[in-house]
Order: structure tokens, then C-alpha cells, then sequence
């Protein structure tokens, strides 16, 4: 219990209106598309330059975790999200506030998020160690059968036909390959030169969500504002607590998977969501609701996206291997105050480590709380009529896509993706598993070519992705997890 003698060093007056404007501004910034989590963690480092060590990483432990969550506001009010760690929480949230239910939907969100987070900074405090040992096991064919497990469930996401979520994911893993080779460096699919820097995770997700957002909102240019956009939910702060917190299962599933998908380095909030989200679908009663705007599927994702956070620092504490690209950057943050992670920071630098992970726990108490008070005003964005919406999105869409590598190549890559998925999703295709099949295409190729140049020096690449015991789990949960489809899908068909 050495955590509990730090709190003092967090409840200063310095430390407090850090935590506060950290998580304030990491909400409004996570709801902006194309500022990710670890964009914004990375604006802030210089300002730490010339703060004490565990000041500084206040701030960017808060700005960390409410991106996370803000994210999820964007996802639900206008159907973009914020980040990839939201993709699933879009799913169902928007459903939901077509219905009317745009508060609900924010308190589901910000409530399981807290309950996440808090489950997740826990597993930091009471298990790094132990799980330090366990990160160091995932190498390249692990990590490669967890991108297989989540390929397994791109067919059965957002789509009401699984022809056509295989096409879409299949079309989201072809646009993977753009670009140059991971080892050779050769030019695959570049008939353009905007082309020669490939299709950027981040670039894939604003155009696939918000572009045909926008064309949707425009089509009603000379109409009246959707009717179904003119209430945000009657439900009070108790009645949501009351349904969350009768979704244990929902809140169990998200939470477990999201600190086990936290501390595989390199697997990121994204794979945390959906697989969490497709887990719960599985055991709720309430499955055949699932992409309808099913409270369940928020509280899942927004679990799973938020316990991520506590366990992906455990392996870069200890081992100095990050868990996610935003604890990437804050590795440069801890550098930059001279704290070097290793098995032996928390004897070295046990103030400044405790009073860090202290702060995490404070960031989501804030968090929810201000994540609850914006939720009051979601109306006021439900109320804008379509065609300063669009404007609204499409204003966001660029600036998002250009500050990712200020290249304009980008916003072109943008505007065609998403409005080839604008007359996709008029033929019943969704964005969901195009997005998914591009973020898990890029990790899939990288990870099978390491895994296979290491195999092939051992003698067998076959044996060196089938053996040990990790490995043989995760095969047996993939062909797992396609029986299931197949089954759930006759049995859809028999109904």
C-alpha cells in the first residue's frame, strides 16, 4: 500500500489546476478528429521542459487519460472518432443519438470509462511486476496471432451482411499495402505520388467516418434539421448510473481485455475496443441490439479503451517498452527529466513514480466529472442545422488530416476514401470494417515478415508460429472466434 503515502504530493493546489486543465483540454482535444491521444500528449512535452519531473507528468498522465475518453464524444454526437480508440463506441453511440439519446449515450461513456480507468490503474499498482514478465513474451508471432484474432471478427462488424463486411474489411487490408514494403522498400500500388507514403491509419479513419458524414448532412441541405437530432434523452445522472452499473458483465469483459490488450506492447487502444465490444456481444443477451444503439456495446468499448491506459505503462516503467504510442511518448517525457525506466525505478525515483500513478487515479475522478458536465450541453450540438454541421465536420476533417504530417497529399487521400465510402455505405457497406482491415493489415504485414525472417534463421517458419503456449491460445481462439461467426451467422439466416 506505498501508493496511498503519495496523495499528499497530488492534493496541492499546483498539482490539482494541472490535473483539471489537463483533463479539460484532453477531453475537447480527444473530441477533435485527428488529434489523437498521442498528438496531443506530444504538444504538450515542451511545456514540461521546465516543471519538477512529477508536476510534469501529472499534466501528461491527465491529458493521456481524458483524450482516451474525449474521443468518444466526437464518435456519438457526429459519428467520427475521434481516435481509432473509438471506432467501436461509434458503432452504437451515434445509433443513439439519431434516437434522441445523445446525453445517455455521453454518460454511459464517461461512466464506464471512469470504472475502466480506474480498473485498469489498479492492475498497474498491485501487478507491474508479474506482468512486466508476461509483455516480454509477446514478439512478433504473438503479436501476429492478435491482429489474426481481430481480422476473425471484421466480417460480423456494423454490417448487416457478412458478404459484405468481408468485402469491406478485405478492401481496408488491400489499402494496408499501399506504400513502400516493410523490408524491401518497394513501391506497392503507388499509380500516384500521394500515394508513395501510403494510406495513414489516422488519415483512413477521418475520411472513412467524417467525409461521408458530411455528404449525409448536405443531402438534407435545403431540408429541415432531422427531427431525430431535436432531443438528447430525458435519463437522469442516477437512472445512468444505475443502468451501468448493472451491466456488470459489460463493464467486466471491457475492463479485463483492455489491461491484457494494455500491456502487449504495440497493440494499442483501437484492438482493445473491438475486441471488446465483439467479446460482449457474444455473452449479452441482448446481442441481436448490437449496432442498434445497445447501451452494452458503449460500456464494453469505452472500458476497454480506458483500462488500457494503467497496464500499457507497465511494461514501459519496468522494461522501458511502451505499451501504446502514447506511452512512446511519455518514455520522452520521463527522459527528458532524467528518470530512466527499468526494473529499479520505483526504489530510484519512488516519489516521482508514486505521485505520478497517484494522479492517474485523481484524472479519472476528473475525468467523469467534467465529462458529465459537458454531456449536459450535447444538446447544443444536436441542435445545429445540417448544413453548419457539415461545414462544422468538414473544417475539423482537414485541419485533422493535415497536422498529421502537414501534407496535403493526405486530405486528397481523405476526400476520395471517404467519398468512395459515402456511395458504399449507400449499397450497405460500413466504414467499421474498412478501418479496422487497414489498421490490422499494417500490423499483420510487419509482424508476420519479422516473425518469418526469424523462423527461417531458427530452421522452421511454420514451427516458430505454432509453438509456445501463447501462440497455440491465441490460434485456438481465432478458429474460435470464426465457428462462432459462422454460427451466429446461420442461426441469424434460420431466424
Amino acid at each position: 500500500m506505498e501508493f496511498l503515502n503519495y496523495f499528499d504530493n497530488v492534493f496541492t493546489v499546483y498539482h490539482i489546476a494541472l490535473l483539471v486543465g489537463g483533463t479539460f483540454a484532453g477531453i475537447i482535444l480527444g473530441a477533435l478528429p485527428g488529434l489523437s491521444p498521442t498528438m496531443s500528449v506530444a504538444l504538450l512535452i515542451p511545456f514540461t521542459f521546465h516543471m519538477k519531473p512529477e508536476s510534469g507528468l501529472i499534466l501528461l498522465g491527465a491529458m493521456y487519460t481524458a483524450t482516451v475518453a474525449g474521443g468518444a464524444i466526437s464518435a456519438i454526437l457526429v459519428n467520427v472518432p475521434g481516435a481509432p480508440a473509438n471506432i467501436a463506441t461509434a458503432m452504437d453511440g451515434h445509433k443513439m443519438a439519431q434516437s434522441g439519446k445523445a446525453k445517455d449515450a455521453l454518460h454511459y461513456c464517461f461512466m464506464s470509462s471512469f470504472v475502466g480507468g480506474i480498473f485498469g490503474v489498479l492492475i498497474l499498482i498491485f501487478f507491474t511486476p508479474p506482468l512486466a514478465a508476461l509483455s516480454l513474451k509477446f514478439m512478433s508471432t504473438e503479436l501476429f496471432w492478435v491482429a489474426i484474432l481481430g481480422i476473425t471478427i471484421i466480417a460480423t462488424l456494423d454490417s448487416k451482411s457478412v458478404i459484405k463486411g468481408l468485402m469491406s474489411g478485405l478492401f481496408g487490408l488491400m489499402l494496408a499495402t499501399i506504400g513502400e514494403h516493410p523490408t524491401s522498400a518497394m513501391e506497392r500500388f503507388v499509380f500516384t505520388d500521394h500515394l508513395e507514403g501510403g494510406v495513414h491509419i489516422v488519415v483512413g479513419l477521418i475520411g472513412l467516418f467524417a467525409m461521408p458524414q458530411v455528404w449525409n448532412l448536405l443531402e438534407n441541405f435545403y431540408g429541415k434539421k432531422n427531427e431525430v437530432f431535436s432531443a438528447t434523452g430525458d435519463s437522469t445522472l442516477m437512472q445512468s448510473f444505475r443502468l451501468v452499473s448493472s451491466k456488470v458483465k459489460a463493464l467486466s469483459v471491457g475492463s479485463l481485455i483492455g489491461s491484457i490488450i494494455g500491456i502487449i506492447p504495440g497493440a494499442g487502444g483501437q484492438i482493445a475496443g473491438i475486441v471488446a465490444y465483439d467479446q460482449s456481444k457474444k455473452i449479452s443477451s441482448n446481442r441481436a441490439n448490437y449496432g442498434k444503439g445497445e447501451p452494452e456495446a458503449i460500456i464494453a468499448a469505452e472500458s476497454a479503451n480506458n483500462s488500457m491506459v494503467g497496464p500499457s505503462l507497465i511494461p514501459l516503467l519496468t522494461l522501458s517498452i511502451p505499451g501504446s504510442p502514447t506511452a512512446a511518448v511519455l518514455l520522452g517525457g520521463l527522459l527528458i527529466h532524467g528518470i530512466f525506466p527499468g526494473h529499479d525505478i520505483f526504489t530510484k525515483n519512488t516519489e516521482v513514480v508514486w505521485t505520478f500513478i497517484d494522479s492517474l487515479i485523481i484524472a479519472q475522478v476528473l475525468m467523469l466529472i467534467i465529462g458529465l458536465f459537458l454531456s449536459r450541453h450535447s444538446k447544443w450540438i444536436m441542435k445545429v442545422p445540417d448544413n453548419y454541421m457539415a461545414a462544422g465536420i468538414l473544417l475539423l476533417a482537414v485541419f485533422g488530416t493535415y497536422s498529421i504530417q502537414n501534407d496535403y497529399s493526405d486530405v486528397l487521400i481523405m476526400f476520395t476514401l471517404g467519398t468512395l465510402m459515402y456511395f458504399g455505405s449507400k449499397a450497405g457497406f460500413s466504414p467499421v470494417p474498412v478501418v479496422l482491415g487497414l489498421i490490422l493489415g499494417t500490423m499483420t504485414e510487419e509482424k508476420f515478415l519479422l516473425g518469418n525472417m526469424i523462423g527461417n534463421a531458427k530452421g522452421s517458419s511454420f514451427q516458430h508460429f505454432t509453438s509456445g503456449t501463447i501462440n497455440i491460445v491465441l490460434i485456438t481462439l481465432c478458429f474460435v472466434s470464426i465457428a462462432y461467426g459462422i454460427y451466429s451467422s446461420r442461426k441469424s439466416k434460420q431466424s
